[in-house]
């Protein structure tokens, strides 16, 4: 420190004066330090040192899985976002089959009607909605529901789907309505 720098009160003091003081307060520290070994200090802190070390990581991973949750969360809403309206558009849908099977008037009222269901069903395939192939295939309980049983007409067809009374359909690779079939035997 300078002569300019220097504080007034101190400038005409001796400099032991002003020595003792600071003595005084780095003492108390070396004494505290001086009584315990410093490798005992050191491996207390170094322990301490890895127990906040693991917990950081612990918590940076348990963070990490939770955005990776979040994200997977957040993208299986959006792809099932529309399964209620889909899911009340289906009556429509069978509907649709149910007219084309009953219908007997003019051939281009027919096409015209099957024109609005195919846009419907593109539509709805565009948003994810798969039909379920079930005729021909076996019986999967995972996948069918059996409504009735009936003798098979070869062996072939015994354990196989015969027919369908409702369609099933996946939504995004998840069944949002199981096939009611009947089974043969």
């Amino acid at each position: 420190m300078t002569e300019k720098e220097m504080p007034i009160e101190l400038e005409n003091q001796p400099e032991q004066e002003i020595i003792e003081p600071v003595e005084q307060v780095i003492h108390p520290v070396e004494e505290l330090i001086a009584n315990k070994p410093l490798e005992e200090e050191v491996n207390k802190l170094t322990t301490e040192l890895k127990e906040l070390q693991d917990k950081y990581l612990r918590l940076l991973a348990e963070f990490d899985n939770y955005k990776h949750r979040r994200n997977r969360e957040f993208a299986e809403l959006i792809k099932t976002a529309s399964k209620e309206i889909i899911e009340q558009l289906l009556p429509v849908l069978d509907d649709f089959e149910r007219a084309f099977a009953a219908f007997k008037g003019n051939a281009e009222e027919v096409e015209g009607f099957r024109l609005i269901q195919h846009i419907l069903l593109r539509q709805l395939a565009a948003k994810g909605l798969k039909p379920m192939e079930s005729i021909g295939a076996l019986f999967d309980p995972d996948l069918h529901e059996a409504i009735a049983k009936i003798p098979a007409p070869t062996d072939e067809q015994k354990g196989t789907v015969i027919d369908e009374v409702e369609k099933g359909y996946y939504l995004n690779d998840k069944i949002i309505r199981y096939a009611k079939v009947v089974v043969g035997e």
